[in-house]
């Protein structure tokens, strides 16, 4: 496979700007852009909270197996991964064997503010949003911490935060080639 080629993960807690970084950093690589919870939507005919309400946050993350495991495709991609997706079992080691992961972070209150406006995120439709997302946070970050390069998205200019995207991806982008190719894939 040829660096140029590639995969992308962008993994984080919710409202760390995964699809909108994922957004502007798949048009300046010239790749497709795939969210993985619009992706279930999408094949679900549900919205998330629905999936949640019916089917149950298990059968949620199982979808989101489902999609890593065969659900996008191989190369030429961004895809910005729900919150929890990466911190599934097994799931941090699948994204590394597909692809370059580069996890976005942000402050609790950053997050907090970026997802107050959003009736899309069943697991924050609580009477204690923030106690919510310290609990969840507290959970996550080492998770977070280890699925890949971690990129600080608060108070910085959304070009900043690309062009870092940009040079890590690239980087990681050459390395994962070399060692696709010294494996035989």
């Amino acid at each position: 496979m040829h660096s140029a080629d590639v995969n992308l993960y962008l993994v984080g807690f919710m409202g760390t700007g995964k699809t909108t970084i994922g957004r502007i950093v798949a048009h300046r690589l010239g790749f497709g852009l795939l969210d993985s919870d619009h992706e279930i939507e999408r094949r679900q005919g549900k919205t998330i909270p629905q999936i949640f309400a019916t089917d149950g946050e298990p059968a949620f993350r199982e979808m989101e197996r489902e999609f890593i495991h065969g659900g996008h495709p191989e190369k030429r991609t961004v895809v910005a991964c729900g919150g929890g997706l990466v911190v599934q079992p097994g799931m941090s080691a699948a994204l590394r064997e597909r692809g370059v992961v580069i996890c976005l972070h942000a402050s609790l209150e950053t997050i907090l503010r970026r997802t107050s406006t959003n009736k899309n995120r069943p697991l924050l439709d609580v009477d204690d949003p923030m106690e919510r997302i310290r609990t969840l946070y507290a959970v996550r970050e080492p998770i977070y911490n280890q699925a890949g390069t971690v990129i600080l998205t608060d108070g910085r200019p959304m070009l900043d935060i690309v062009q870092h995207v940009l040079r890590v991806y690239r980087r990681d982008a050459a390395e994962f080639a070399r060692a696709a190719k010294k494996h035989g894939r």
